[in-house]
């Protein structure tokens, strides 16, 4: 074993905590490899993930407002980015594997459609007869079978606990795929507080592209939600009058570190209480031991409503994504009839998968603007013409 490797393990034994998951004791790959030399086994992962083409995809992806229509709105790649530094920064201080909640966020949304949570759910509506679509589970799809890199297997061949940390990714939007060999109860504390990373992430950065597309007042805000309001007292005391620009970053910085230390606090007192000392222990919990405080749970199921409400039903994020969507169902209908024009691997899959499968493996790894493309090429005014299309 490369003694850089050696010297990287022993770091993770001397400071990490005993219910923390150390790369060493990884139940390894589906596929053998020799392990990295100069990396942790969670490092491979995360690096792997950065590099594969569904990771570049997500640049061009929805996250609320549809892409493109504002230069400083968030994509599903900046959302990622953001998951990624707030797991860290929740695994620090709880003393867990920074690398390995880091490789699970990074890998969270790999499998999302384009246009959002509008295209997930139609995507799900029109393979209902089908096994359905859900992004946790086509990210694991993606990591497991769809990317095609490596000469030895299909996939990434990603570590068990990045797989399950997927396989158990859950925020108060998503409805994971609780299927073997996941089915322990409950999952590490790396993909834990990965999962709170992700709603954190998007608390936040909803709020802030709400105020920036002007879906949003901060003056409303004060009076209406209450994590708001708090986060700006904090603000005004520390820091007088500021600029709009300035105060507004302020107050979502203050509403996030809010976050993080409450589920820190709330985390460590609920570890100590169970009195686990292993990462497979923390697996046999019942329950997440990650968790908000209840009072701050109470206070973000308000912030959801009320982002429900002003944001992601609002016209200017609905109408969009709706017609979007129905660029979707449009394609989805055509490919089916004609899966001659799929692309080369969703062709080779056709006999294994299913044409169903196929087509909608092929739609979900789509950005936006291609979508929005193909839709033209095949289904444009140009192309009803095609007799060779009728």
């Amino acid at each position: 074993m490369p003694f850089a490797r050696i010297e990287l393990e022993q770091r993770e034994r001397d400071t990490l905590a005993s219910y923390a998951q150390l790369s060493a004791r990884t139940r390894g790959r589906v596929h053998p490899e020799p392990p990295p030399e100069w990396r942790t086994h969670y490092q491979r992962d995360r690096d792997r993930v950065i590099h594969s083409r569904a990771f570049r995809r997500l640049e061009y992806k929805t996250q609320v407002f549809l892409n493109g229509t504002g230069d400083h709105l968030r994509t599903r790649l900046t959302h990622t980015i953001e998951v990624a530094a707030i797991a860290r920064n929740l695994a620090r201080p709880l003393r867990l594997n920074e690398d390995l909640a880091e490789a699970i966020a990074l890998a969270h949304d790999l499998g999302h459609s384009p246009f959002g949570h509008n295209g997930e759910k139609a995507l799900d509506r029109l393979m209902r007869r089908h096994g359905g679509f859900e992004h946790n589970r086509q990210s694991l799809r993606v990591v497991e079978e769809l990317e095609q890199k490596y000469p030895s297997f299909p996939g990434l061949n990603l570590t068990w606990e990045t797989r399950e940390g997927l396989a158990k990714h859950q925020t108060s939007y998503d409805h994971p795929d609780q299927r073997a060999p996941f089915a322990a109860s409950s999952c590490s504390l790396e993909a834990q507080v990965a999962n709170l990373a992700d709603e954190i992430a998007y608390y936040s950065h909803d709020l802030d592209d709400g105020l920036e597309a002007g879906l949003l007042a901060e003056a409303k805000l004060r009076r209406e939600v209450y994590v708001w309001r708090a986060a700006a007292a904090a603000v005004q005391v520390q820091w007088g009058a500021l600029p709009d620009e300035s105060r507004r970053f302020f107050i979502i910085r203050c509403l996030i570190d809010a976050q993080v230390r409450d589920v820190v606090t709330t985390t460590a007192r609920r570890i100590a209480a169970a009195t686990v000392r292993s990462a497979e222990a923390v697996r046999r919990q019942p329950r997440a031991l990650a968790q908000y405080s209840p009072q701050r749970a109470r206070r973000n199921l308000e912030l959801r409503d009320y982002l429900y409400t002003h944001v992601y039903y609002s016209r200017r994020v609905h109408g969009p994504n709706s017609r979007a969507v129905a660029m979707l169902r449009d394609l989805f209908g055509f490919y089916l009839a004609h899966p001659e024009v799929l692309g080369e691997q969703s062709r080779k899959r056709l006999a294994r998968e299913g044409l169903h499968r196929a087509v909608c493996d092929y739609l979900a790894g789509m950005t936006d603007r291609y979508a929005i493309q193909e839709h033209q090429r095949w289904l444009g005014a140009e192309a009803r013409a095609r007799p060779d299309l009728r």
